[in-house]
């Protein structure tokens, strides 16, 4: 019998339409004979939907008429088995549903890729693919990761936070980087991947112009010295907490002081629809023996001391006028779930995807030693006598 697979993708993100092409090219590589696919759009309004045409990527072209002729579902949890169940009910007869044994979430950005929808899918006990609540949640927030990272002894550039409290209070912000990191610099917010909102600034009209846009996508920013000689390198990594290893290395080539939007998903002409595996790049990246295996085991270690499980793309700088390498930071469901990057290590996408299934299903058998329930009889003697509010006696 298949292993009933729903594939997830889209959401509340800015990163919305680069998710749909992610989770459509990997149900495009699936292996049918083991799987059954269950292509699932979450809308813009994070409403979920079903149907003949959800897996078609030219559907989506029509978006509205798109969601017209599908059905939207609900995870519905009967007896410990899941389905996505028709939402809202018929006043009359059965509600359509689908039974699903595992989901991979192919999603990117806010409300989505940062423990959001784990936290959904966790709760509505069913095992996913990718990272668990809390390694979502930290991956995708750059300042946490950042300090969880450096605790490790993993080199990260410093950098400042401010809230939007701060860039209210505009002056004293301005001063602060101006102060302690000077320019150039590059502001970026917290939470966003895609380099939606990230911009380099070399004087203060410029970095006022940054804040403005970072703070049109989030409520909190930080701030680093820019690197203006830079080599970006990147890398993935497979596998979970006890066993990880590392892809090829990469480095993507762009137009402008960092890697752009425009650069990552709208540079490839007619093959844009690939999304990250349009980007033009040198696989392998021109390194030393001596660089490659000091990118791939940071990214390894970065990956386990962040609790991170399937896939995740580790992005990394060199400054080359002085030749040293930083983490700049972690996608924990990278763009294009970085299949480019295994291919030239034989791996295929199709076996790729086969693996990040298995390490979702093995950690479910994982969690199902753990004890998540604990015999008292508190409620026996509970009393709710007393004070509004006061703690049980």
């Amino acid at each position: 019998m298949k292993i009933r697979v729903a594939v997830m993708f889209g959401g509340k993100s800015v990163e919305h339409e680069v998710s749909v092409i992610s989770g459509i090219q990997a149900i495009a590589n699936m292996d049918t004979e083991k799987y059954e696919i269950i292509p699932v759009y979450i809308s813009k309004e994070n409403e979920m939907y079903i149907g003949e045409n959800t897996g078609n990527i030219e559907a989506y072209k029509a978006m509205g008429q798109l969601i017209k002729e599908s059905t939207r579902v609900i995870l519905v949890n009967e007896g410990g088995r899941c389905f996505l169940t028709e939402y809202p009910a018929k006043r009359f007869g059965k509600p359509k549903k689908q039974e699903i044994d595992v989901a991979f979430p192919v999603v990117h950005g806010t409300n989505v890729e940062d423990g959001a929808l784990q936290g959904y899918l966790k709760t509505m006990g069913v095992p996913f693919v990718g990272c668990d609540v809390t390694a979502s949640a930290v991956g995708m927030d750059k300042y946490i990761s950042k300090m969880i990272l450096k605790d490790n002894g993993i080199p990260v550039l410093d950098c400042l936070y401010f809230s939007v409290k701060d860039y209210r209070q505009g002056d004293a912000m301005i001063t602060k980087i101006e102060e302690e990191l000077g320019y150039p610099v590059i502001i970026k917010p917290v939470n966003l991947g895609s380099s939606v909102g990230i911009s380099v600034a070399k004087n203060k009209e410029e970095l006022l112009l940054a804040a403005d846009t970072a703070f049109q996508y989030a409520n909190q920013v930080i701030v680093e010295h820019a690197i203006l000689a830079l080599r970006e390198i990147n890398c993935s990594v497979v596998g979970d907490s006890m066993e990880a290893e590392a892809s090829e290395c990469e480095e993507p080539l762009h137009t402008k002081d960092i890697l752009s939007y425009e650069d990552k998903y709208l540079s490839g002409g007619k093959g844009g629809s690939k999304g990250m595996a349009s980007v033009q790049r040198k696989i392998p990246a021109e390194l030393s023996d001596e660089q490659r295996e000091r990118v791939r085991s940071l990214a390894v270690k970065a990956f386990q001391c962040l609790g991170c499980n399937g896939v995740s793309r580790i992005d990394f700088m060199i400054d080359e006028e002085n030749g040293e390498l930083y983490l700049n930071e972690i996608n924990t469901i990278p763009g294009s779930l970085a299949f480019y990057l295994w291919e030239p290590l034989g791996v295929s996408y199709k076996e790729l995807l086969d693996r990040l299934i298995k390490l979702a299903l093995k950690r479910k058998r994982d969690e199902e030693n753990l004890v998540f329930t604990f015999s008292t009889n508190i409620l026996d003697s509970a009393s709710l006598k007393g004070a509004k509010g006061g703690k049980l006696a």
